[in-house]
């Protein structure tokens, strides 16, 4: 394994800590700010899998998240380790709210009567823990009534979209640019029982990346087409279409986004720190009417309506 150090500051430390998770570092520990003697230099601890090409997952974490900044940082090589038992010791069951839980598929439900969401975590972004993963569960549960289309933008685990099907929706629908997203999504499905006619995930078309993100996607041309044609055919379509990523791809991809809702379709972006809501808020008010911000321990979702 690889572990790497990085000094930042106070604020950046949050958003660099979830660009690292989301671009390949297995944990993250972030230093303890009140033992902190230079706040402007808190450290980062992540680890990644042996053959990680580190530098470039911390540039395109740095550059996602929004910093002006690449960190400098330190890199060690540890023991090899039983990843299956360090990550199983890891995670706990997750209860978002009364009668929702987000559950590793090695734990047993603490609720059985709840609506329980087993994911394998560690393969991608979107384990239930972080705020922001909460904070799409709860708007999930306050939209879904039975019936509706969703849409996850950055799918991640497909925790989201699962959610949205035990919810009720009749259709959840999945895009990511990252293939171990897609597989993680895939497998998440099956522990839940979900079928591929319920749940559809695709790999983004190339055209269709934003540059903070890596590349790394082989598709041939057949399939290519197959995705970009059934997505094209999706856009305008979808009640719930929710984007739990970082700040860079959501301002470049704001028109991407809000293009798969239909009119009136709720729209709801996440990934962002509570002072960033403006410069998201400026972006998105030209496609969304009737803005509210939810926040959760200095981190927020912003949620609108599609115009007609």
């Amino acid at each position: 394994m690889f572990s790497s150090y990085f000094p930042c500051g106070v604020v950046n430390q949050e958003l660099l800590s979830e660009a690292l998770l989301c671009f390949g570092a297995t944990s993250v520990t972030v230093d303890d700010i009140a033992a902190a003697g230079n706040l402007d230099e808190i450290s980062i601890t992540s680890i990644f899998a042996h053959g990680e090409d580190v530098g470039s997952r911390v540039s395109y974490a740095a550059s996602s998240a929004g910093l002006e900044y690449s960190p400098v940082y330190e890199t060690s090589v540890g023991k090899q380790c039983d990843w299956v038992s360090v990550v199983q010791e890891t995670y706990e069951s997750t209860k978002v709210i009364d009668g929702l839980w987000v559950i590793p598929k090695w734990r047993t439900p603490p609720d059985p009567q709840a609506i329980n969401i087993f994911i394998n975590p560690g393969l991608a972004f979107g384990t239930g823990e972080h705020p922001t993963t909460k904070l799409c569960l709860l708007l999930l549960r306050e939209t879904i009534e039975g019936g509706e289309r969703f849409l996850d933008y950055g799918t991640g685990t497909g925790v989201l979209g699962i959610a949205a099907l035990k919810m009720g929706a009749v259709l959840s629908t999945g895009i990511d640019i990252d293939p171990q997203a897609v597989t993680s999504s895939c497998e998440n499905m099956m522990l839940n029982g979900i079928g591929s006619d319920k749940m559809l995930v695709y790999l983004v078309p190339t055209n269709a990346q934003s540059a903070c993100f890596p590349s790394n996607i082989d598709e041939s041309e057949e399939n290519k087409s197959t995705s970009d044609l059934e997505l094209k055919s999706s856009r305008g379509s979808y009640d719930v279409v929710a984007a739990n990523i970082l700040l860079n791809p959501l301002l470049e991809l704001v028109e991407d986004i809000v293009g798969y809702a239909k009119p009136g379709g709720i729209v709801a972006v996440s990934g962002i720190l509570t002072e960033q809501v403006p410069k998201v808020e400026e972006a998105y008010s030209r496609y969304l009417e009737n803005i509210s911000v939810s926040e959760i321990t200095g981190w927020a979702c912003l949620r609108g309506s599609r115009r007609a």
